[in-house]
């Protein structure tokens, strides 16, 4: 399948079905879905890809699948995707990894050209992260990136309320940040 976007080391390319040994290797992991308190069964997995075809089917926002093109190896998915908050809904920018490529920069790098994407090619105005406060490698990330804690959201998963608090980056942050 066609890349989407590059980066430094990534290349990013929407997720298909012939993905799911891909996705199980890290929504299978409990690690890495900490935040969701729970690994993925099997169908979980797929509803989770079958859920990305369709979010890219209506509005062309969703996780994408982001390889490391040197490794040709799949690093997780990353991606710009719808989040509701108390204002309103807001185009968020999440990220999942791969265990083996945590504390590498990947998620900085793969959220910075999301966000790139966002502010110069959607003309986005802002865009949000929403992280549990617990999950403090996905909070140190948004705050590499320039994002601040701008409220909370409480998000209802599974029969449970899940507080997530709200980041957030203006396109003029961002430039700001950058220099």
């Amino acid at each position: 399948m066609r890349a989407i976007m590059e980066s430094k080391r990534l290349t990013y390319r929407m997720l298909s079905e012939d993905d799911f040994a891909a996705a199980c290797s890290f929504l299978q992991d409990a690690e890495v879905m900490t935040a969701w308190e729970h690994a993925f069964s099997d169908e979980e997995v797929r509803e989770f890809l079958a859920q990305n075809i369709r979010r890219f089917q209506e509005d062309g926002k969703g996780y994408l699948l982001a390889e490391d093109y040197r490794l040709g190896e799949p690093v997780g998915v990353i991606g710009l995707l719808w989040e509701e908050t108390p204002e309103g809904r807001k185009l968020g920018v999440g990220y999942i990894l791969r265990k083996k490529f945590w504390g590498k920069g990947y998620a900085s790098e793969g959220a910075k050209a999301c966000l790139d994407y966002a502010f110069k090619f959607l003309l986005a105005e802002e865009v949000v992260a929403t992280i549990r406060p617990q999950n403090t490698r996905s909070r140190k990330v948004a705050e590499r990136l320039g994002m601040q804690v701008q409220g909370e959201v409480v998000k209802h998963y599974r029969g449970k309320d899940m507080p997530h608090l709200i980041y957030r980056i203006s396109r003029e942050e961002q430039r700001r940040t950058q220099g």
